[in-house]
């Protein structure tokens, strides 16, 4: 392709998917930079086992080719990967947005495998977990979505009409800070905060996009912003919104659930939802760990509980996901292990 005396060129590079391009930009002869999509990322490279786990390991061979493939490219060509640090398709999650392929060569672990058997055990081992939407997403991306013309917005609903909905299987997402949930909301919701994660955790928690979706905002949450991230992801059945003052005036009842600072935990059991490796890198000491996207699948006994992730918002999604199957017991740390720690003096356990 040429872009006004520049030339993209494609190449292939399987691994992430079996028809996993790179696209390579040339002046002339000479390559300024590498798109290299799922392929190459700064310090790491993108998972295999998208496709399923029983194509991992083929796929991270081809993935070895690839990389190889890309590191004879001259030591001074960008890096464009289109997966960055946070992103649930690195393996594991990279810490800078770009680099080059001389920086690359130099610090990136894989890239310094001796050997396809070495890179594949490497790759493997660091996956983590992904979202259950992703299962989904590529049969989705298929088909297309519906097409939206200007910013979707979200029907108001009273109370009666929302229970109605719930009882027929909708799902209720409180898409308000974890202050306001924590202060009142109505039972049943999942709290899921507006943030640019929003989407990644909608997909994770919540069934396929079958049934009818119901929200509850404040006045300063845009409405489009939660459409955009629901649609993206394949969620269309967007029901309408639910005002939680509406709720009440209704009569409908509202759950609390406690925050406890730093220094209030005391013994309390806890809870830590983050992912393997956060958890892994610095826990309060005898804290359970269970990942907020596994916590579905698992029954816990029920009995007092403080839940805690970095920062709060996935600590108070999984209140709200234990609320629901029935505890009554749960209380949400402010803030994360950091800031315990910083809080009592004490130090943080490393390891699984």
């Amino acid at each position: 392709m040429d872009l006004g005396g520049l030339v993209l060129r494609a190449w292939a590079t399987p691994g992430h998917t079996d028809e996993h391009l790179a696209f390579l930009l040339l002046d002339g002869d000479r390559p300024l930079g590498v798109f290299t999509g799922g392929s190459l990322l700064v310090g790491s490279a993108a998972r295999t086992d998208l496709l399923g786990a029983e194509r991992a390991e083929e796929l991270a061979r081809a993935q070895y080719a690839s990389l190889r493939r890309l590191s004879t490219l001259p030591e001074e060509v960008a890096v464009w990967p289109t997966h960055g640090a946070g992103s649930f398709c690195s393996a594991p999650a990279a810490a800078k947005r770009t680099s080059t392929i001389g920086e690359q060569k130099a610090s990136n672990p894989l890239l310094a495998a001796p050997d396809e058997d070495t890179f594949v055990k490497q790759l493997l081992g660091s996956l983590g977990s992904y979202p259950t939407y992703f299962s989904w997403l590529a049969e989705a991306n298929r088909r297309g979505p519906k097409v939206v013309v200007g910013d979707p917005a979200l029907a108001p609903l009273d109370a009666a009409r929302v229970r109605a909905l719930l009882a027929d299987g909708a799902q209720l997402v409180d898409v308000r800070p974890v202050v306001d949930f924590a202060a009142g909301h109505v039972p049943g919701a999942v709290s899921i905060p507006l943030r640019p994660q929003f989407a990644t955790w909608l997909g994770w928690l919540l069934p396929p996009p079958d049934a009818p979706l119901v929200f509850v905002r404040n006045a300063d949450q845009d409405p489009a912003e939660i459409c955009w991230q629901a649609l993206k992801i394949s969620y269309e059945r967007l029901a309408g919104e639910l005002g939680i003052d509406a709720w009440v005036a209704a009569g409908g009842p509202l759950r609390r659930i406690r925050l406890v600072t730093p220094d209030a935990i005391g013994d309390a059991p806890v809870l830590d939802v983050r992912q393997d490796a956060e958890y892994a890198a610095g826990h309060l000491p005898g804290a359970d760990h269970l990942e907020l996207g596994a916590l579905r699948a698992h029954e816990l006994a029920d009995g007092p509980r403080v839940v805690m992730c970095g920062h709060g918002e996935r600590a108070m999604s999984a209140a709200s996901l234990l609320e629901r199957a029935g505890h009554r017991q749960v209380a949400v740390l402010v803030g994360g292990a950091d800031d315990w720690a910083k809080t009592t003096g004490r130090t943080l356990t490393q390891g699984a």
